[in-house]
């Protein structure tokens, strides 16, 4: 293809600098692929830059022994940085069934175990989590900060920063509770 170039293993095969050692585009929306975009890529808004960066720096975690189904990696690791940015846990069995329904303490414990099976999977854990977000469907103060006694005892002693909100849906039907965590992590 003109334009494209070797590189170590990696291969430029679309000619616009997104550098891909599976032959894919990645992901990237570059140059002439911004309108569009490959069967890999995300939704990306026009004229958004995409950061170059070789696609084996980044490490996908999906655990096996979480649902498996899902349409997203659970968590993704980025070893240069030693950094763990995970996907929301969600309270699912490992059926893909939402745990618990209408009992916020029960699907925060069942979310919180999922974090850590990712966290840990990712060479992570709960001591090296620097940042979380705890999503609640409810409007109702009391029920957010239910949720936020399991995670905070989950954490303990540790306390990393984390952001509580109350939410009108999440994804799954019968679901209340959602969280993401950033951790540090050892390098791969």
């Amino acid at each position: 293809m003109p334009g494209a170039h070797q590189r170590g293993d990696e291969r430029d095969r679309h000619g616009d600098g997104a550098w891909c050692s599976d032959g894919s585009h990645g992901g990237f929306a570059v140059g002439d692929h911004a309108r569009r975009p490959s069967r890999n890529s995300r939704a990306r808004p026009l004229g958004s830059r995409a950061v170059r960066m070789p696609s084996n720096h980044i490490r996908p975690v999906r655990p096996a022994s979480l649902y498996p189904d899902v349409p997203y990696d659970y968590a993704t690791v980025v070893p240069a940085g030693g950094l763990v940015f995970t996907a929301g846990a969600c309270p699912l069995d490992t059926d893909g069934r939402v745990v618990a329904s209408g009992d916020y303490e029960a699907q925060a414990r069942q979310a919180v175990a999922n974090l850590f099976v990712v966290l840990e999977e990712a060479g992570s854990g709960p001591q090296q989590v620097v940042k979380t977000t705890v999503y609640v469907l409810s409007t109702d103060r009391a029920d957010l900060v239910r949720v936020w006694g399991v995670v905070a005892e989950a954490f303990a002693p540790a306390r990393p920063p984390s952001t509580l909100l109350g939410v009108a849906m999440l994804g799954y039907p019968e679901q209340l509770v959602e969280i993401e965590a950033v951790a540090g992590a050892q390098p791969a």
